[in-house]
């Protein structure tokens, strides 16, 4: 198949590449740029740190205060952002292998009735609110901006015409805010129906929401919310 893969570097890298191996011809195009946010943690020490993005982690590597981050504990949402932590530094590292509501399930029962303090590094924009999620099992976690994702305002050229000449059989998307920037960029150049044509993989069903909504028919949702479960929708090319 020809696939668009709209994830942003570095990531997009490594599934390009699964994708490949498996027989598909990829081109990436990121519909979004990550930028790290300067941000003020306040006074430590913490019992805890929260991640929810594999972005999340690679911000908190650059910050002035990673050394004494990397000794704390640390949660992730999945393997991918749990891997992340690892290379940034963090020894105690445990994984969700879910979405935020199973990390939201985890982190509850584990300090479920402790007084504890929480940290957790976010995007600028959440598809969860998990402080509010912890707040409802009286479990307090500050929110720490770390990152921002801008969204592309264009195609590349070549991504114009490919659309246009119906070259496209699919397209994968990680999070929300690339459909959305998918589906704005495609109609700033009236190429809307063009690109609602392909087949649209999405990591879950609040990703894929805004391509329903805009009108495409073609679209299949991961299992699981994670890039393994997101190829095996998509197969091997034959």
């Amino acid at each position: 198949m020809r696939l668009l893969l709209t994830r942003p570097d570095p990531d997009a890298q490594r599934t390009a590449a699964a994708l490949r191996a498996r027989g598909h011809h990829v081109a990436i195009v990121p519909m979004l740029k990550i930028e790290s946010v300067p941000a003020d943690l306040g006074p430590g020490p913490w019992d805890a740190l929260v991640i929810t993005s594999a972005n999340s982690c690679r911000a908190v590597a650059s910050h002035p205060r990673i050394a004494e981050l990397v000794q704390r504990p640390i949660f992730t949402v999945g393997a991918q952002s749990a891997e992340a932590a690892r290379a940034a530094g963090f020894r105690d590292v445990t994984s969700a292998e879910g979405d935020a509501v199973e990390l939201a399930r985890l982190l509850t029962a584990r300090f479920r009735a402790r007084d504890r303090r929480l940290l957790y590094f976010a995007g600028e924009d959440r598809a969860a609110d998990l402080a509010a999620s912890l707040a409802e099992h009286g479990i307090a976690m500050k929110t720490v901006v770390i990152y921002r994702a801008v969204k592309a305002t264009e195609f590349p050229a070549a991504t114009r015409h490919a659309l246009a000449a119906g070259e496209i059989d699919g397209v994968l998307y990680f999070s929300r805010r690339t459909v959305e920037a998918y589906l704005g960029c495609a109609a700033g150049v009236g190429l809307l129906d063009r690109a609602l044509a392909p087949f649209h993989y999405c990591l879950s069903a609040q990703v894929a929401r805004p391509l329903l909504q805009a009108g495409a028919t073609t679209v299949r949702v991961s299992e699981r919310p994670n890039e393994t479960s997101l190829l095996e929708l998509i197969g091997t090319a034959r």
